[in-house]
């Protein structure tokens, strides 16, 4: 007995003590993300907020908004993942964080230049434009980095890394709950006070953009390439050239060949997702303004604290969890781990109380850290070399899709059963919860019935 609990710790802790001693480059790849992962959250959990009090749209159309952001970037992953492949891990982090520092600097300015509102208002189309260059920036940025992750780890480190870098963006994702609540409430009005958040932000995007130039350095990436992959200089140089010498009839030829779309069994794999993928869109489209809506007291008045609880227990839970099932067979994690995401969206049926939010948040997050870094890493390490910002573009188009069905009609759900001005009391939030656990469900459903043939031959 004491043997085996030694076994499992060493299990457990072993991957923590790899990644420790992983290079600085990968580092400075996690760091970035930790900063844009505040900068991402922090503005997206405001987006229904922003387009409703201040450019004064209805929910539906500003859900609607919230979902052109959203869907849009794993759109461009589509078409602008395959940037890092042509020109590098840094030149396209430092692309990709140019774009959404003029995205994030037009989307935080609208409101001081026109005074006018509504739908198709100067306020309007000038954050509409924003949102444009948040989109191409991030199209490129997630992209190049799990390109990195796949260029600075070796076998030892790459299952760990990828759960860190989805741990880290997560720990990004909670810390703007603490961050913005006395920054928002120090300003005269709820209005004021997000805008001032929201200069914040793009004040750390700017810090991303020094951080990148500094830390990764040709020099530092060189050198961490040679490390990981135990290639002398010259073979690489080598291989580079090779690379270089092809034509781009040939460069071309491969990606079509190479192109994943031909495979049902891929295809079904990421698509089967979709349903369960709802309920990360319902984190910025539904439940900051059902926190605010459905909610007095604690709730109501910190509602960016309990929209982004999920993030912190992500960031506590993934590690421990990648760590204990790193050896486990990819699919299976996936039907577990959809379910028990999906499963405690019919505890919000119950009805609103400090009780049911945590409780639906906590065993959703383990469900969440379950199968979500599995996926992606399965995603970026079966892609052939030189490919793996587009597999991961064409790997997040089913997320795409999600996130145009959602903000389709979550306004209206909001509208139905949690409608502005009406007290808790007379709302019927918990018919529209059990309806998305319906939904959720379908997807663990699917890969249940689907598991004799996706397991012939399925690779993790």
């Amino acid at each position: 007995m004491e043997k085996d609990n030694k076994n499992i710790l060493k299990e457990l802790t072993q991957p923590f003590v790899d990644l420790w001693h992983a290079s600085r480059a990968l580092w400075g790849v996690n760091l970035s993300y930790l900063i844009e992962g505040i900068t991402y959250f922090g503005i997206v959990g405001y987006l229904v907020l922003y387009f409703t009090d201040i450019v004064k749209l209805n929910d539906i159309n500003a859900g609607q908004m919230v979902g052109f952001q959203t869907a849009g970037i794993t759109l461009a992953m589509l078409f602008l993942g395959a940037t890092v492949d042509w020109i590098g891990v840094r030149k396209a982090l430092l692309a990709a964080l140019f774009f959404m520092l003029i995205g994030r600097f037009l989307l935080t300015l609208s409101p001081s230049i026109s005074s006018d509102t509504g739908l198709w208002s100067s306020t309007h189309l000038l954050a509409m434009l924003g949102i444009l260059g948040i989109i191409i920036g991030y199209g490129i940025y997630q992209p190049a980095a799990y390109t990195a992750i796949k260029q600075f780890t070796n076998e030892k480190t790459s299952a760990m890394g990828y759960a860190m870098l989805y741990a880290i963006m997560n720990l990004g994702g909670f810390l703007p709950g603490i961050i913005a609540p006395p920054i928002r409430k120090a300003f005269a009005n709820d209005q004021q006070g997000m805008l001032g958040v929201m200069w914040v932000y793009v004040g750390l995007t700017v810090v991303g953009i020094i951080l990148v130039s500094i830390i990764l350095s040709k020099k530092i990436i060189n050198k961490t390439i040679l490390e990981v992959s135990g290639e002398t200089q010259e073979k690489l140089a080598a291989d580079k050239k090779a690379e270089d010498e092809k034509s781009a009839k040939e460069k071309l030829m491969f990606y079509l060949k190479n192109f994943p779309i031909t495979d049902f069994r891929f295809m079904f794999f990421i698509f089967i997702l979709i349903p369960v993928q709802t309920l990360f869109a319902h984190n910025w489209l539904t439940l900051p303004v059902y926190f605010k809506r459905a909610f007095t007291g604690v709730v109501g008045d910190n509602f960016e604290f309990f929209t982004n609880f999920n993030p912190l227990l992500i960031f506590i839970l993934t590690p421990m969890v990648a760590a204990l099932t790193a050896k486990k067979n990819t699919y299976k994690m996936m039907i577990y781990g959809t379910f028990v995401m999906a499963a405690p969206t019919f505890i919000l049926a119950l009805g609103p109380s400090i009780y049911t939010v945590f409780a639906y948040l906590i065993i959703m997050t383990v469900g969440e850290a379950m199968w979500q870094p599995r996926f992606l890493q399965w995603v970026a390490e079966i892609a052939p070399k030189g490919m793996t910002g587009i597999y991961m573009g064409i790997g997040q188009f089913p997320w795409f899709l999600t996130k145009v069905v959602t903000s389709l009609y979550s306004g209206w759900f909001l509208m139905k059963y949690a409608p502005e001005g009406v007290e808790p009391s007379q709302m019927n939030t918990e018919t529209m919860w059990f309806i998305y656990g319906c939904i959720a469900m379908v997807s663990s459903i699917g890969l249940l019935l689907a598991r004799k043939w996706m397991l012939k031959g399925f690779k993790g």
